[in-house]
This record gives structure tokens, C-alpha cells and sequence, in this order.
């Protein structure tokens, strides 16, 4: 059986790239991990999901027990094989989700009662439960019930939230059942105060876990001040284990982070953009229903393999979004996905050759520039309709 561990192969700067040792297999890092929600990746087979490269999803310990459960998923051989991925899994706590919800939500010392946002009946969750209900769904990765402040927020407001969140990790800890090849990570928090995400860091590795987490960021500070806080965070990690920044980012957020040591990532953004009509490209982001794409033959990228790009149009897609037609999103969100991982390769490629910083200045310049030009992507343009 595979011991669960992470280890470097090469560094660039702060930059890592390593390989995560699984129970279900290896995955290279930097990685960026889809979004499966409720055992679903939004709009992609499984099937497809591989074939863009992904080597681990996650899920979501607060959707998945309200529906469909986790003691059918565990009756039903476990949540990979329940969607179909033999891969490694990691599971959200549900402390993001369950803090979401607001006034449907009342927090104590102890956990969070909470009313389902599906049929408003009652449900608990606390540090015990989370780490349970993760078990019976046979996360790979499991994540430690915290809290999660919506920022900004006073000092002070952070600061017991944190520790809050620290005394949680310790229960998360106690409850975490040690499997072969298996893993739970720690959350940093802390908000953007230095002093605090110090405090939250020593708290963790007294601790102990497979791999840390830094919660609470992407919640509306923006990129510079999130870049800021990576900084003065990163460093006092654990080195020998995986960092995992949550819920980021943009391909610019990714790029960032990885320049300051973090290793695996996820994020709504790709399929979410699929179901709204956005492609993310070499060269930025492109809206396919606006009306220059109506007559557009070439794929969307010159550079993709996706099926999207290899056997469709932009006018074809065009069409599809302004006809509602479901596989519009499909093919987008398989053409978002696959444009992430194209870039974890990449990037993990040039840290490799110790070239980061070339290549960041290059996919920022072209991220920057304006959509290829017939010379560059050469492909003839379905005439207008008289």
C-alpha cells in the first residue's frame, strides 16, 4: 500500500514541483483540482474529466450527507465508486458552505446547526461529524471542520474565529481515522493579518497532518492583498508537505500562487464560466455570444485538443449558447478544464527547467494581448447569412 506523502522534485524560486503519493494513485503538483461538488464535475462525464489530465477532484462533505447521504454512498462502494473516479478525492469540510449560509445557520463552541438550503430540515455538523461523514465518503484527502469569516472583519472577529477554527482542528484530528495511503490537511486562517496566520500556522504543525490548507482568502480582498498574505504565509509552512490554497483562482491567481509555494488548487471558476458562455485562453477570456463569433470557423484555440477545439467552431458554440442548447456548456466546460490543466503542466514544466519567471512574464504578456489574428491561427470564415 502507498504511503501518503508528498515530495519535491525541483524547486524555482518558491515554486515547488512535487508528486503526491496516494492510496489512489500519484498526482503532480502544482495541480489544479475540479470542482465535483455532489459527486459531479457540472456538465462533464468522468470520462472526459480524465481526459484533460486531471489527476484528483473534490467534493463537498455539506451537500453530499444532505443529499444523497453518506451512509448510501458508503452502502453503494464509496464515493469513487459512486462517480466513476478511481482517482483521489478530496472533501471540503463544509465549514465554508455551512458558514454560507447565514441566518440559516446558528454557531456554538461545539459545531454548527444549521437548516438545509434544499428542504430547511434541521442538521449538525461539528469537527467529529465532518471528519465522520468524510470517512464514510472514503476521501482521499480529508479537510478539518473550521470556520470561515467573510472579510473584511475587525481584528479581533478573525482572531477568535481562528482559534475557534484551531480548537476544531484539534477534535478534526481525534477524529481522523489513519489509513494507509489516506490524508488530512489542516487550515490555516487568520484573515490577512500576518501575526494571526503566524499564530494559526504553529497551531497546525503542533498538531500535525499529511498536508496544510490556507482558507479564507478569494473572499474579496483582492489579488494583490491574497498575493500579500501568501507571502508572509508560505514561508513558515511545513516544507515537506503539500500546500493547498482554496477555492483560487483565475489562471493569473494560480500562476501567482504557485510563484509563492503553494501546490494544489481549486475552484468554480472554469465550469462555471463553461455555463456562462466564457472560454479562458492563451489569450485571455472570450465571451462566445457575442456576435463576433456568429461567423467564426476557428476553434477556439489554436493550442487546445479538446473537443471543443478539435472538432467545433466558435460559430458552432455561438450557436449553441444562443440556442440554450445543453452542449454548449458541455464542450465549454471541457475546453475550461482542459485550459487549466494544460497551464499546471506548463508551469510545473518550466519550474522543472527553472524558468518560471520567464514563462509568467510571457503568459501574462499574452493573457494581455488580443485575440489571435488570421495569421496566427489561420482558418477560413463561414460567410454571413444574407
Amino acid at each position: 500500500m502507498t504511503r501518503f506523502n508528498w515530495t519535491c522534485e525541483s524547486t524555482d524560486g518558491a515554486a515547488r514541483a512535487g508528486m503526491l503519493h496516494t492510496a489512489h494513485g500519484p498526482v503532480a503538483t502544482p495541480t489544479f483540482m475540479p470542482v465535483g461538488t455532489v459527486g459531479t464535475v457540472k456538465a462533464m462525464t468522468m470520462d472526459a474529466v480524465r481526459s484533460t489530465g486531471a489527476g484528483i477532484v473534490l467534493g463537498n462533505t455539506y451537500h453530499l450527507m444532505l443529499r444523497p447521504g453518506a451512509e448510501r454512498i458508503r452502502a453503494l462502494g464509496g464515493l469513487h465508486k459512486f462517480m466513476d473516479w478511481s482517482g483521489p478525492i478530496l472533501t471540503d469540510s463544509g465549514g465554508f458552505q455551512v458558514m454560507s449560509l447565514g441566518a440559516l445557520r446558528r454557531l456554538d463552541q461545539d459545531g454548527v446547526t444549521f437548516r438545509s438550503h434544499i428542504d430547511g430540515s434541521e442538521h449538525r455538523l461539528t469537527p467529529e461529524s465532518s471528519t465522520d461523514i468524510q470517512h464514510a465518503l472514503d476521501a482521499t484527502i480529508t479537510m478539518c471542520f473550521d470556520e470561515c469569516p467573510a472579510l473584511p472583519a475587525p481584528p479581533e472577529a478573525i482572531a477568535a474565529s481562528m482559534r475557534l477554527s484551531m480548537r476544531w482542528a484539534a477534535r478534526s484530528r481525534q477524529a481522523y481515522v489513519q489509513r494507509e495511503g489516506y490524508g488530512q490537511f489542516g487550515i490555516v486562517q487568520g484573515g490577512t493579518e500576518p501575526e494571526l496566520r503566524a499564530e494559526s500556522v504553529k497551531a497546525l504543525t503542533d498538531i500535525g497532518f499529511e498536508g496544510y490548507a490556507i482558507g479564507g482568502l478569494a473572499v474579496g480582498e483582492g489579488q494583490e492583498l491574497m498575493f500579500a498574505t501568501l507571502d508572509t504565509t508560505t514561508p513558515i509552512m511545513p516544507q515537506d508537505k503539500p500546500r493547498y490554497l482554496m477555492g483560487v483562482g483565475t489562471p493569473d491567481d494560480l500562476l501567482g500562487s504557485v510563484q509563492r509555494g503553494v501546490d494544489m488548487f481549486d475552484c468554480v471558476m472554469p465550469t462555471r464560466a463553461g455555463r456562462t458562455a466564457r472560454a479562458y485562453t492563451e489569450r485571455g477570456t472570450l465571451n462566445l455570444r457575442n456576435a463576433r463569433h456568429a461567423t467564426d470557423a476557428r476553434p477556439i484555440s489554436p493550442h487546445c485538443d479538446c473537443l471543443a477545439c478539435s472538432r467545433h467552431s466558435r460559430a458552432y458554440l455561438h450557436h449553441l449558447f444562443r440556442a440554450n442548447e445543453i452542449l454548449g456548456p458541455m464542450l465549454l466546460t471541457w475546453h475550461n478544464i482542459a485550459y487549466y490543466q494544460r497551464l499546471m503542466r506548463q508551469i510545473r514544466q518550466a519550474i522543472i527547467e527553472k524558468r518560471l519567471d520567464a514563462l509568467a512574464t510571457t503568459l501574462r504578456a499574452e493573457w494581455a494581448a488580443e485575440d489571435w489574428t488570421e495569421d496566427e491561427m489561420p482558418q477560413p470564415t463561414i460567410p454571413p447569412v444574407p
